[in-house]
């Protein structure tokens, strides 16, 4: 068995064994919107399908067990096929570069993520946004080194997503550190959600710098062993919305702004967001590129 999927079993074991979500919970069938419907690109139209792509490891918005997806965001997508009368597919890989190299090859048609929409990304993508999000620590139950802000993760040992927003902000905060006197950070890059969680159960990293939301989701499931902290911080961070992923310029893009609104408009948007535990995530009106800056 290889080490990913070792993880992706752990992790599976670990959510099995806490408080579970209402998955089971049932959501009204929605009829198609033919004037949205009609606006699709012609070649999505003409298959009757797209494919939305994950990275499998971003719960409670996306959670992969074996080849099916649940969560949020599958909740979501499944909403929209609805609406749109498309069947959406899904596919996983690893990581966002990868995420968005195959948005942008034409590979996938789009991510619904919810991915950190931010002013250097939408140079090459458009971000349809659809919640707000916020960064915090995910650390061992008690916090033993003490890591409540990005000025005491200094000298720790830091998880964080490869390629992503926290990514970079931490290793900013690591060369604010240097220059302060303080101790080194380690920044820890893994590739998936599951292996970043794990290292700090295990002791191999000090705290993992992520989402509030999944986080919150992952301390839920962790029997005690761990706690979020840095909550109500900006740690780094303005406004920041997440949202799906297009290609730059892409007419899907608008499209999938207005059938979010429909949904919003609906109620079915709060229920799947109220069944996932993500009301604090929720926003009232959907929209694109609305993302701030990262630190220079």
């Amino acid at each position: 068995m290889s080490l990913k999927k070792m993880t992706y079993v752990a992790v599976a074991s670990l959510m099995m064994s806490g408080t579970a979500f209402a998955e089971d919970a049932s959501l009204p069938k929605l009829s198609v919107n033919k004037d949205l419907q009609a606006k699709l690109p012609e070649a999505i139209r003409t298959s009757g399908k797209m494919i939305s792509v994950n990275n499998g490891s971003f719960p409670p918005y996306e959670i992969v067990t074996g080849t099916k997806l649940t969560g949020a965001s599958a909740d979501l997508t499944d909403a929209i096929g609805q609406v749109l009368g498309v069947k959406i597919e899904h596919e996983s890989v690893s990581g966002l570069p990868a995420i968005l190299a195959g948005i942008n090859s034409g590979r996938y048609q789009f991510a619904f993520g919810p991915i950190g929409d931010f002013k250097s990304r939408e140079e090459a993508n458009d971000f349809v946004d659809w919640v707000q999000e916020f960064v915090v620590f995910a650390v061992q139950k008690g916090n033993p080194k003490g890591i409540t802000s990005l000025d005491t993760a200094c000298g720790q040992r830091i998880a964080v997503m490869a390629g992503g927003s926290a990514e970079k902000v931490i290793q900013v905060q690591a060369e604010k550190c240097k220059a302060d006197g303080k101790g080194a950070i380690e920044v820890q890059s893994f590739t998936d959600q599951p292996s970043s969680i794990l290292a700090v159960r295990s002791k191999r990293s000090d705290a993992f710098f992520s989402s509030q939301a999944p986080l919150t989701y992952f301390v839920s499931q962790a029997n005690g062993q761990l706690e979020l902290t840095g909550v109500g911080q900006k740690n780094g961070f303005e406004d920041l919305y997440q949202g799906a992923v297009v290609p730059k310029g892409s007419p899907l893009g608008p499209v999938l702004k207005d059938v979010v609104k429909v949904l919003m408009d609906n109620g079915t948007y709060a229920a799947i967001m109220k069944k996932w535990g993500l009301e604090n995530n929720m926003i009232k009106e959907p929209g694109i590129n609305l993302g701030g800056t990262l630190p220079k």
